[in-house]
C-alpha cells in the first residue's frame, strides 16, 4: 500500500466497499478485506462517507487513490464520491462474471477478484 522510502513519497490507497444485501455485495466487501489483508490499501468505510462525516470525506480528499468497489450496476459507492467531487478508481463486481443474486461468493472467487483488482491499481 505505502510506498516509502527516505525521502521519498508515500501512496495512500483507500478502499471502500458496497455491503449491500445481495451476494455482489458481500463479494465487494470480502475483496475489500483481502485487497487489506494483501497490502494493496486500508480498507474504511463507505457508510461514514455516505454519512458526510468530516474525517472520512477527509482522509479521502487525501489520499492517493480512493478505490471503490461497488457491488453492482447501481453503484451506491461511485454516487458517494461524485457527490462529494472526489476522485476514485471504480471497480464493479459484476464486471468480473458474477451475477446478481445468483453466483455463489466462494473463497476462490474473491482471490481471483481481489487478484484481478490489484494488478490494475499497480499497474
Amino acid at each position: 500500500m505505502a510506498g516509502c522510502s527516505c525521502g521519498g513519497d508515500c501512496e495512500t490507497n483507500l478502499i471502500y466497499a458496497c455491503s449491500g444485501a445481495a451476494n455482489t455485495g458481500l463479494l465487494a466487501d470480502q475483496v475489500m478485506r483481502a485487497l487489506n489483508r494483501d497490502g494493496v490499501g486500508a480498507s474504511t468505510c463507505l457508510a461514514a462517507m455516505g454519512a458526510d462525516l468530516s474525517g472520512f470525506i477527509q482522509s479521502a480528499q487525501s489520499a492517493t487513490r480512493n478505490i471503490v468497489l461497488d457491488g453492482c450496476k447501481v453503484s451506491c459507492g461511485a454516487k458517494i464520491f461524485q457527490k462529494n467531487g472526489i476522485a476514485y478508481q471504480h471497480y464493479i463486481m459484476i464486471d468480473y462474471g458474477v451475477e446478481k443474486g445468483k453466483t455463489p461468493i466462494t473463497g476462490d472467487l474473491i482471490e481471483t477478484v481481489a487478484e484481478q483488482i490489484a494488478a490494475k491499481i499497480q499497474a
